[in-house]
């Protein structure tokens, strides 16, 4: 069995309904990284969130499927197994991901554009895959960080609103990782020396350190509705 295939709802920790304006954030790893996997950055980011009162898990990419699930289920205090109108007024979702997460971040955003959910933040990291360059209406804000060295998989340069007058993109923001500078990050040695700028991406603590800034500022300045 796959890593991806591994995860199921049961063992989603956002799988419950969450209080009225509680912030809901849901990271997406890349490749076929196991979403649970301890050493990588979108689990470390869910933790650190976890354990500062916010709701928060990571799922695989190729899981998009169960997060819908998990995120019907945060959302759906009624029980009746839907996102109804007051349900999605009141929901706080945040959604960021690297690599082929980055993909799957949108993807799951205009799921929700789908249910009139609104999404506070996006945060795509070196997002690869198709339709990863338009963020949709519902999203207030998204960041966008990549890296364009030669001889490894390159992210999405450059992600524009779908309309510019509901959507702040904060920027495209690009990062740089000369092959000659030495570093300690926690990575095996086939990603380190076949991974490239892409895997050093997903390892840099500094560049993981802002996307989780950015979601804490993001729940902080989020109204908890009357």
């Amino acid at each position: 069995m796959s890593a991806a295939a591994a995860q199921s709802l049961r063992q989603v920790a956002i799988a419950h309904p969450v209080e009225p304006g509680k912030v809901v954030a849901i990271g997406f790893l890349g490749a076929w990284e196991r979403w649970d996997d301890p050493n990588r950055s979108v689990r470390k980011v869910a933790l650190g969130l976890r354990s500062q009162g916010i709701e928060s898990e990571s799922f695989a990419n190729h899981r998009l499927g169960t997060a819908k699930k998990a995120v019907i289920a945060a959302l759906d205090r009624n029980g009746n197994k839907r996102i109804d109108p007051d349900e999605a007024k009141s929901a706080r979702v945040v959604i960021y991901g690297q690599s082929m997460g980055g993909a799957a971040t949108l993807k799951l955003a205009r799921f929700l554009e789908s249910q009139k959910v609104p999404v506070l933040l996006t945060v795509q990291v070196d997002s690869f895959g198709l339709r990863d360059s338009v963020v949709p209406r519902n999203v207030k804000v998204a960041a966008n960080y990549y890296q364009n060295h030669l001889f490894t998989v390159r992210g999405q340069k450059k992600i524009r609103a779908a309309d510019p007058t509901r959507t702040q993109i904060l920027g495209n923001f690009e990062f740089d990782y000369p092959l000659w500078k030495v570093h300690t990050w926690p990575e095996s040695w086939p990603r380190r020396i076949f991974g490239g700028a892409h895997a050093r991406m997903e390892a840099d603590p500094l560049l993981w350190a802002k996307v989780e800034q950015l979601i804490l500022q993001a729940a902080q300045s989020a109204e908890v509705p009357k």
